[in-house]
């Protein structure tokens, strides 16, 4: 018999078998149906949880996980359905958009830096430092040579962070299809809820697709690392893309392994304490 490969595994960007491209978008690695994939994602977000609620009371490890993906990927859908079952307490969500003026006037991860996870935190990254090589590339925001420092830059800077902070990263590529993305458009324009979402500029975007895949596979193989993976998580299936990155968030956390700190006080005599509280209380 063969090893089992995780799932983690089978969608790291460094896998062979993983390409940025449609047809891999529409598919769904792991043999697993979309009845055991729904019921398994409700499980695993609660383990997530505990194992999340341990993390914050350990108070000794962060982690970042950062979200990228073109309009209409997913990246609130899956904030709401996987990592929404965080508690609030430990956990913080921050959303990149385009710099304001005083943000533009500082080095591109002056605005990044003050939202990484401290120790015991989870910290979500809606969108990240990764616009800085994928828009700036893709609308020529800046110089080549400049965008070439910027990959090393990243990785240096994610490099700070797992090793002076103990902070660990994983980055996730929601993947879609050209297809699935105009027919979310779509879904948008139907539902009177989803209005607030629509943009303009979703469609300016999409004239740019392939050059966006171009910056995304080129953003994939300069910035994945050992200490901050990249994984691409095909998501026209919804319900594949919640229960992919569940699994990977849920083994992430595993592999930390957060334990519960040791008590600072005497149990013994806090109890001796309480048993005197209550007969005082008689």
């Amino acid at each position: 018999m063969g090893v089992k490969t995780s799932l983690a595994a089978t969608l790291r960007a460094n896998n062979k078998s993983v390409h940025v491209d449609s047809a891999y978008a529409r598919k769904t690695p792991g043999r697993i149906s979309e009845k055991a994939a729904l019921k398994a994602t409700v499980s695993i977000a609660k383990k997530i949880r505990a194992l999340q609620y341990q993390l914050y009371a350990e108070n000794r490890q962060g982690l970042l996980i950062v979200l990228q993906g073109l309009d209409a990927a997913g990246k609130d859908g899956t904030i709401r359905h996987v990592l929404g079952m965080m508690n609030p307490q430990g956990c913080t969500v921050t959303s990149f958009k385009e710099p304001t003026p005083i943000e533009a006037r500082h080095d591109f991860l002056w605005r990044v830096h003050p939202h990484a996870p401290a120790r015991g935190e989870v910290a979500i990254f809606n969108r990240s430092h990764y616009e800085d090589v994928l828009v700036a590339r893709v609308h020529q925001l800046c110089s080549k040579p400049q965008l070439a420092l910027r990959y090393d830059q990243i990785n240096q800077f994610e490099s700070l962070l797992t090793t002076q902070n103990k902070t660990h990263v994983i980055k996730f590529f929601l993947h879609i299809s050209r297809e699935e993305q105009l027919a979310r458009f779509a879904a948008r324009l139907d539902d009177p809820a989803k209005h607030w979402k629509i943009s303009t500029a979703d469609y300016t975007e999409r004239q740019h697709w392939d050059v966006y895949q171009e910056a995304y596979a080129l953003a994939l193989k300069k910035t994945d690392t050992d200490k901050a993976p990249w994984y691409v998580i095909p998501a026209d299936h919804k319900w594949y893309r919640n229960y992919a990155v569940a699994r990977i968030v849920l083994e992430t956390l595993e592999a930390m392994a957060p334990t519960l700190p040791k008590p600072t006080v005497d149990l013994n005599q806090v109890r001796k304490e309480f048993h005197n509280a209550v007969l005082q209380d008689k």
